[in-house]
């Protein structure tokens, strides 16, 4: 066996090593002037930790910040660091929990501090942490035997990874330790302390916001949107998960062996039920005939819009739903973006004067045609769909871009209702380690473009990263116009999705760019029990992506 290797560094070419050489040596060795220090890297596709020795010829990519897998990395070194400050600071038991994020930032909580996180507690927890960065302490992999680390867990208070680890195959898992704190994070983490000092802890009403570096302020620190409905949403949300005890993965496996599934979709569907009847309610009572709907990609707007009709009619009002896409422009006169394609995200893409003046029209008691838009020419058709409202309708359009202004723009706001719509999950992996809502989403979005859109997983990946693009630049801003927000993420969900899913992820091979991204949602959805489909009743949510819904498909 030969003592050198070659190595294909990306951005640096071809160079020689001594086999074994880890990647934190070749790093140092060959990255000297980048601006941002490596923290992971793909080694022949597979993401890895830079303590890991090079043994083979290989092609190796290092990650740094300003890549997705790079910040990935970032933000649990950083929380790692922050839940180790706030153990040594209240002890070594106490709980930390990451509850969700905003925008790209980490809400955290202490459940065992009565009342408010004062600024004097945050300040010290913060000064642990910078302490830390100042010590440079390592972070080390270790793999320990299932009995091992389910002791550990117990020793140190970690007791939702105890919830979690039991249900996994694995007799060994890799734990990371930093000084004396050993604890277990979904995917690859930095090498050492030192190199991530920039951030910040900032006090919240329900505990305090671990704040990190934007990509689009070139790496500092955004200024944070106050507290706002989105928030309050997030809080409601974990608040009810809690008292269902099914807030992390562990304690919905646990509940899922107690009581079997049927509790938990019954439970979980009646709160959506209860929640959109709410919203009729509301609507019924301030007399707003017009109804728009927005939200992300894969929020599950269409069904939602249904659903809500369904209690409108209960209230003795006759609902019309309409899509937004229908008033899409023609294909020939659609935008196109900065490399040619055609922009569907943007609303220039809808024909915002033509929704406007109908809306207007429909108000004055008018008769409207409303167009239908065949996707396949790419064109918009008129074929004798006509509408009229009385008093007692209400008109509901959802769309991508329903809150943006220039949808309703003649429309008085004492006459429409906005609602926000998005899949904000409730439930995490652990304590420490949380599911984010795009990649909720995404899971939704994959198995829907396969059943029924005739698309890969492949493809989905790959368009992925403009449609979260589009969300920032024309959903998101939108969000705070709304009168009302819908969480239409289901706890027990990812349990169905995964069984779709897999066989999609598993398919794509070491050589598809796709690979890295599939790998690590492989070992996402490793932690769910399954949950057949046929217990989903035909009105949920979740069947506008897997099928068997009572409203389409």
């Amino acid at each position: 066996m030969q003592d050198t290797i070659t190595v294909k560094i990306i951005g640096v070419g071809d160079v020689s090593a001594v086999r074994g050489t880890t990647l934190l040596e070749l790093s140092e060795q060959h990255l000297k002037e980048r601006e941002w220090p490596a923290l992971v890297a793909k080694v022949d596709s597979e993401l890895q930790d830079l303590t890991r020795p090079v043994l083979y010829d290989s092609t190796v990519e290092f990650l740094d910040i300003k890549s997705a897998q790079g910040f990935r990395a970032y933000q649990r070194g950083v929380a790692f660091l922050m839940v180790y400050a706030a153990k040594a600071v209240l002890g070594k038991k106490a709980r930390v929990v990451i509850a969700h994020s905003i925008n790209k930032n980490y809400c955290c909580e202490l459940p065992d501090i009565e009342g408010v996180v004062t600024e004097e507690l945050l300040s010290k927890i913060e000064q642990t942490m910078r302490d830390a960065v100042a010590q440079n302490f390592p972070i080390e992999k270790h793999i320990m035997p299932k009995e091992l680390a389910l002791r550990t867990c117990d020793e140190l208070g970690l007791y939702d990874k105890i919830s979690l680890l039991k249900y996994r195959h694995n007799q060994t898992f890799s734990f990371y330790k930093l000084d004396w704190l050993y604890n277990y994070f979904y995917g690859e983490m930095p090498t050492r302390t030192g190199i991530l000092g920039k951030f910040k802890l900032v006090k919240r009403s329900h505990g305090f916001m671990l704040q990190f570096p934007a990509a689009a302020n070139n790496y500092d620190f955004a200024d944070l949107a106050p507290e706002g409905r989105l928030s309050e949403v997030f809080a409601e949300s974990n608040r009810w998960a809690r008292i269902m005890k099914t807030d992390t993965v562990g304690a919905l496996n646990d509940k899922l062996c107690q009581n079997g599934n049927g509790e938990i979709i019954r439970v979980a569907e009646a709160l959506h039920e209860k929640r959109i009847a709410q919203l009729a309610d509301q609507i019924m009572q301030e007399h707003r005939p017009i109804v728009l709907i927005a939200g992300p990609s894969s929020s599950g707007k269409t069904t939602f819009a249904s659903r809500l009709g369904v209690q409108l009619s209960v209230n003795g009002a006759t609902p019309y739903v309409i899509s937004l896409d229908n008033y899409y422009l023609n294909r020939d006169e659609c935008p196109r973006d900065e490399f040619g394609n055609y922009d569907f995200e943007t609303i220039d893409a809808i024909d915002t004067a033509q929704i406007t003046k109908d809306l207007k029209a429909l108000l004055a008691g008018n008769r409207v045609e409303i167009p239908t838009f065949n996707f396949y020419s790419g064109r918009r058709e008129y074929k004798g769909n006509f509408l009229e409202l009385s008093k007692k309708d209400v008109l509901i359009l959802e769309g991508i871009h329903g809150l943006n202004e220039r949808v309703s723009a003649d429309v008085p706001r004492d006459e429409k209702f906005k609602i926000f719509i998005s899949a904000l999950t409730q439930i995490n992996i652990d304590d420490h380690n949380r599911i984010p809502t795009t990649d909720a989403r995404l899971m939704r979005r994959m198995v829907r473009d396969f059943l029924f859109r005739g698309a890969s997983a492949q493809t989905t990946l790959d368009m992925w990263p403009r449609v979260l693009q589009g969300e920032v630049k024309y959903i998101y801003p939108c969000q705070e116009l709304a009168d009302a927000f819908f969480n239409s993420a289901l706890v027990y969900e990812m349990c169905v999705l995964k069984q779709y899913a897999e066989p999609l992820l598993f398919n794509i091979t070491p050589d598809e760019p796709q690979y890295t991204e599939a790998r690590r949602l492989i070992k996402f959805l490793s932690s769910f029990l399954g949950i057949p489909s046929e217990t989903i009743p035909p009105n949920s949510i979740l069947r506008e992506f897997v099928g068997g819904s009572c409203f389409h498909h």
